[in-house]
Order: structure tokens, then C-alpha cells, then sequence
């Protein structure tokens, strides 16, 4: 398990913050909406659908809070894997590993955002099934959770690895925050299944809000060359099993 001092340092929104708004609104045009409905202050979790690798950046930059997003560890290598690691992300191991989740929470008890992808893998980002990961963090914490909505990434049949030309439009919405807790006498597990369907629910809902109100739809699924169902759910207690 993570220890205090393995934490992402605050200082690492320094920099990445200018680096998401650059890319959301230079590199790409990113109509933002709903940030009044995110906490000044006190630790949320930010739940995203995910339909292209470029999510969790574009989330990032259009935030008015800076987060720590749960990524895969195997895009912490080389360049890119510095990149991740100094602007506070946190690795994913996929195959099974509570310290990405353990490390989230030690984040969130200290006030600060965390955000995650909680449908595992890219898809139609419709958000039909997410992992209980997003659930434990917000249960443990008692963080405040926001859903966000992100159309454009990723649009018709585009294959799942493509890249958006630049000055395509994207739309961030962050949705009404809700909480979940854990209900008097209710078992752990039934806790963490009910707060599941909650948040999935939450999420679902406001996703198809976005898409009535941009008139932005969700790009076509499945797509070729992508893991399974099956797969997504592999990583213990529900983290990430893909991400971006």
C-alpha cells in the first residue's frame, strides 16, 4: 500500500494544468459546461465515460479542479511515462493491485480530486456497466462524485486508437454531484454493487443528457482490435483495466 510520502506532490498542477488547457482549447476546441456543479473544495471523484485514449487529458484541462487520473502502468514508460508521473497520475496494474485504489484514497482524505474511467475500456461510452472501483473510493472517502460526460473524442467508426484532428470540437459536461454511503447493517460487497448501479445510473443519464443538449453522439461500438468484455473487469476491486 501506498505511504503518505509516495503521494503525487501538489505541485505537479504547475505545470500539467496550462498543458490541459492548451490542449483543449488550442490544440482542440472544448465547449465545457457544468463546472458550478463541482465542490470548491473537499475531495471528489470525477467518473468519465470513455470512448477514445484522449479522455482523461481532456477531462484533465477542462476541469476547474486539478485531479489525479487512474492510468494503466504500461503507458508509464519512456517519454510519456514521465509526462504521466509529473503531473500526478497514478498507474494501474492490471492484473490485479489494491495500490492504485489505496493511493486514490489517500488522496481524496487529503482533500484532493481523483479521476477515473470507470467502464474500463474504450467503447461506446454509454456507460452500461462500470467497474465497483469508482464505488469503493467514494464509499472509503466520502468524496462527492461527479459525472462527466465527454463526446467528440471519438466520433462514428472511428477505430478506438484514433487521433482527433486538430480543432475538432469536443464537450466536457461535468454532471449534479451525488453521494453514496453505505446504508446501516448493509454488508460491504452489497454496498459497493448498490453505489455501483448508482453511479452508473448517474452517469448513463447525464451522458445522454450531453448528447440531446450538443447534439454530439456516441461513436459506433464495438470496434476491431480492442480486449473483450471479459477482460474489462479484471483488475482487482474494480480498478481501470484500461486507461486511455
Amino acid at each position: 500500500m501506498a505511504t503518505e510520502n509516495q503521494l503525487p506532490a501538489e505541485w505537479t498542477r504547475l505545470w500539467s494544468r496550462p498543458v490541459g488547457w492548451f490542449l483543449d482549447h488550442v490544440i482542440y476546441r472544448t465547449v465545457v459546461s457544468g463546472k458550478s456543479n463541482v465542490p470548491a473544495a473537499g475531495p471528489v471523484v470525477f467518473a468519465a465515460n470513455h470512448i477514445s485514449f484522449l479522455d482523461g487529458p481532456v477531462m484533465f484541462g477542462a476541469s476547474p479542479r486539478p485531479m489525479h487520473i487512474l492510468v494503466k502502468k504500461e503507458m508509464f514508460k519512456g517519454f510519456l511515462g514521465r509526462v504521466l508521473r509529473g503531473s500526478g497520475q497514478i498507474p494501474v496494474d492490471r492484473t490485479g493491485d489494491r495500490r492504485a485504489l489505496h493511493t486514490g484514497k489517500q488522496l481524496l482524505d487529503a482533500g484532493r480530486c481523483v479521476g477515473i474511467l470507470p467502464e474500463g475500456t474504450r467503447g461506446s461510452g454509454a456507460a452500461e456497466s462500470i467497474s465497483n472501483g469508482v464505488a469503493w473510493l467514494a464509499i472509503t472517502s466520502g468524496a462527492t462524485v461527479i459525472p462527466v460526460a465527454i463526446l467528440g473524442t471519438r466520433q462514428g467508426d472511428e477505430h478506438r486508437d484514433h487521433i482527433p484532428t486538430p480543432r475538432r470540437k469536443f464537450h466536457v459536461s461535468f454532471g449534479e454531484p451525488i453521494t453514496v454511503k453505505r446504508r446501516k447493517g448493509e454488508a460491504g460487497r452489497v454496498s459497493m454493487d448498490r453505489a455501483a448501479a448508482e453511479i452508473r445510473e448517474a452517469l448513463a443519464e447525464h451522458v445522454q443528457d450531453a448528447v440531446r443538449v450538443t447534439g454530439q453522439g456516441l461513436p459506433q461500438d464495438p470496434a476491431p482490435r480492442e480486449t473483450t468484455p471479459q477482460h474489462r473487469h479484471t483488475a482487482v476491486a474494480g480498478t481501470p483495466a484500461d486507461h486511455p
